[in-house]
């Protein structure tokens, strides 16, 4: 069932998009039952998605397993039937990456074909029609896809080429090609650049970083979350300033969080919960979070944001109704909250209205709102600290 009606925001994160994953061995620091083993004992798991009820991971070995609600088949298991615990989607071991929207996933293969299924009422899986899918669907026939970032409503791709491309809703100019289309079922390709590198979507708009790491965003503006200094919307990429030092980009339901090579953190948008980092209003331009310059990657959604630092550390800020910034509380927070004490996170997460990430021992840990069982630990108990996702042995 939708959560919002067809034309307000049904917040989505979106995406994940991780600056980089972290690969040095750690301490060996334990969290018992709150957190990873600091060690390097095995590979995370590769990708991380998460999505308004749902979740899904690709793990070493190049499998797909995805859990939590499915009334729209996002699980990808050709049912519409919610699993508390972590279930393969389908038989494949050529899993590359994958994203998971509002209520839809997509992910690519190490093929390079892309697929996606779940809620499709928007064209947002992207196979020329509106039909929801219960597996996965593949996506044209093209074999270049290297990234995707499922948003609520619009998916967005870069190929192998650099070339961007993007479908689904369009009512606030997010596919980046102007808004004579209300909506596109089948990918388009985005201005003619071929140097795109990566993309995120939110509720409503883009942002996505270039090769020359320059940092561009469009669609819906009115609370600030493009970085332009404007509260209104703009249908086709603008540069975001003039800094060529981008790394890592992530698109929250009304705001935007950003990694810059220097180890800066910066966020603009929406700012109702703290999900900036600060006590402030809105902000149209970014605005730098702290003083830190060991921040790593990023990962916003709903109206929250996680971030790793370069020593292994994960923090959380912003809205906390269910437990999703990890610090054991429901109190939102305005500024990076460390989310216990152990440093063995490996950059690899991402946030909805709960969040997760993976410990570089190869767990993988979930915790926030947890009604459809998206936090994979066998039950349906909101969790206000990391819980251990149940993999089958």
């Amino acid at each position: 069932m939708n959560r919002f009606p067809d034309d307000r925001p049904r917040a989505r994160r979106r995406s994940i998009v991780v600056a980089a994953l972290i690969s040095a061995a750690v301490a060996a620091l334990i969290w018992g039952v709150t957190g990873p083993a600091a060690a390097a004992a095995s590979p995370a798991p590769a990708v991380i998605g998460t999505g308004y009820s749902h979740t899904c991971a690709v793990r070493t070995g190049g499998t797909l397993w995805c859990w939590g609600g499915n009334e729209s088949g996002q699980l990808g298991d050709g049912t519409t039937t919610s699993h508390s615990a972590p279930a393969q989607v389908g038989a494949a071991t050529t899993w590359a990456t994958v994203d998971a929207g509002t209520s839809y996933t997509c992910a690519v293969r190490t093929d390079g074909t892309l697929w996606c299924w779940g809620s499709n009422r928007r064209g947002q899986l992207g196979d020329g029609t509106t039909t929801d899918r219960g597996t996965p669907v593949q996506v044209g026939t093209a074999t270049t896809w290297a990234s995707v970032s499922a948003g609520d409503s619009h998916t967005c791709a870069v190929r192998t080429d650099g070339t961007l491309w993007c479908w689904g809703f369009n009512r606030l100019g997010q596919l980046g090609i102007g808004i004579d289309v209300y909506y596109a079922t089948t990918p388009v390709q985005v201005g003619t650049a071929t140097t795109w590198a990566r993309v995120t979507t939110g509720f409503a708009h883009t942002c996505a970083i270039r090769t020359d790491s320059t940092l561009w965003c469009w669609g819906d503006s009115t609370t600030g979350q493009l970085g332009l200094g404007i509260l209104s919307y703009t249908a086709t990429p603008a540069q975001v300033g003039t800094a060529t030092t981008w790394t890592g980009v992530t698109a929250g339901y009304a705001f935007t969080c950003a990694v810059r090579s220097d180890g800066t953190l910066w966020c603009w948008g929406e700012n109702g919960y703290g999900q900036l980092g600060a006590a402030t209003t809105y902000q149209t331009t970014p605005m730098r979070v702290g003083d830190g310059t060991t921040w790593a990657s990023v990962g916003a959604s709903f109206n929250t944001t996680c971030a790793t630092r370069t020593d292994h550390t994960l923090w959380c800020w912003g809205n906390n109704m269910a437990g999703q910034v990890g610090d054991g509380t429901t109190v939102n927070r305005y500024a990076p909250t460390r989310v216990g004490d152990a440093a063995g996170w490996t950059g690899s997460l991402d946030v909805a209205y709960h969040a997760c990430a993976a410990g570089a021992d190869g767990t993988l840990w979930c915790w926030g709102y947890n009604p459809a069982g998206q936090l994979g630990d066998g039950t349906t108990v909101n969790r206000t600290a990391p819980a251990r996702v149940n993999f089958p042995a």
